[in-house]
């Protein structure tokens, strides 16, 4: 082999094995998927069967990627038209000023639902150590004023579906037997629960019902079937998607439209779009 042809097979080399990591770093953080699902829930009023029941979940505006990213997202969403939309935690990154203030020019566009909009918040809400109150009342403040009415371990009954809310596990408030002791299994009942590991704690009150989450991201970069490497929850079933926990619990796991950090490889960033059916 000659040195030029060398150079060039190894030129080419180093073009073929950059494009992965170029693609993870540019491509797929902003190619939005909008998963489109049936949600059959037991109860439902049979005029809300076929509505439209959107969850948008883990924006973590900041500095880690460019959010307006998160703005042209919210005018592709509004399309659908939905008539409930679902905010399933981490708002903000860090919760600084400046993201607080960035928050409020992201929620400017905010999806919502004709018939309701709905917010809980997720560990980074709560600030660096998952524990700043205040920051956490700051965030609900500010998406209040937007429109977003949060549920803090509470719920409230819209158009005949029930939502319950709850604060994070990693949270000083968390507290989700707060609402569930008051819990009607005759109501069309819908649980938003950003990490999914209280999933396995016993604090559901006989619950039969969906489980909406977030916090996963997916593990943003994984290979299906092989390896998800860092992935922020202890039981490592849960990934993202649909899971039947085999006891009436169905829990869904949205993939995050943000980033903790601008790569993802095969976990595309996902909205979701639940067609509302009676179960």
């Amino acid at each position: 082999m000659t040195r030029k042809t060398f150079l060039k097979k190894l030129f080419q080399l180093a073009v073929v094995g950059s494009f992965p990591a170029l693609y993870s770093w540019q491509v797929e953080p902003f190619w939005v998927e909008f998963v489109e699902r049936k949600l059959p829930i037991r109860n439902l009023p049979v005029n809300l069967e076929g509505k439209i029941l959107m969850q948008i979940s883990d924006l973590h505006v900041g500095n880690r990627f460019d959010w307006n990213f998160l703005i042209e997202s919210f005018h592709k969403a509004k399309k659908f038209n939905p008539d409930f939309v679902v905010y399933t935690g981490d708002f903000v990154n860090h919760g600084t000023l400046d993201e607080q203030n960035d928050l409020k020019i992201v929620m400017e566009e905010a999806v919502y639902g004709n018939l309701g909009t709905f917010g809980i918040l997720g560990n980074h809400d709560y600030g660096p150590g998952w524990k700043d109150i205040e920051l956490s009342r700051s965030i609900c403040r500010i998406l209040n004023s937007y429109g977003i009415e949060m549920l803090n371990n509470d719920q409230n009954n819209r158009y005949g579906i029930n939502f319950i809310g709850f604060e994070d596990l990693c949270s000083p408030n968390f507290d989700p037997l707060k609402v569930m002791k008051d819990l009607d299994q005759s109501k069309a009942n819908l649980i938003l629960c950003h990490n999914p590991d209280v999933c396995d704690k016993d604090v559901w009150n006989g619950y039969q019902g969906w489980i909406l989450s977030g916090h996963t991201h997916g593990g943003q970069c994984r290979i299906p079937g092989v390896i998800t490497p860092i992935l922020p929850v202890k039981n490592k079933k849960y990934v993202s998607g649909e899971i039947d926990l085999q006891d009436g619990r169905m829990l869904y796991i949205n993939r995050a439209i943000g980033h903790s950090y601008q790569v993802r490889f095969m976990v595309r960033p996902e909205i979701t779009v639940f067609t509302l059916t009676k179960a």
